[in-house]
């Protein structure tokens, strides 16, 4: 299960809690694209406990995206890296 909370201070910033499943990925994307009024747009991944290949790959584009990714864990972190220097 993952929890989406919205906060917007001059950029838009969605925290996550919990996990990121396929079909949390199709509504975080949705989130994001209704967003697409200029302002920077950031993740905060804080509270993030469980991630799959398929979120990493996301959160990899959404950084190439120029979505900032906050607090985020470190096994994560390396785990984008990782999946960077394969391609």
């Amino acid at each position: 299960m993952l929890k989406i909370q919205r906060s917007a201070n001059g950029e838009v910033v969605f925290r996550l809690s919990g996990r990121i499943d396929a079909e949390n990925m199709a509504e975080l994307e949705r989130l994001i694209k209704t967003e697409a009024n200029g302002r920077p747009i950031a993740l905060d991944l804080k509270d993030l406990m469980l991630v799959n290949r398929e979120a990493v790959s996301f959160l990899d584009r959404c950084e190439m995206e120029s979505i900032t990714l906050k607090n985020c864990p470190a096994y994560i972190r390396e785990w984008i890296t990782r999946e960077r220097r394969k391609t």
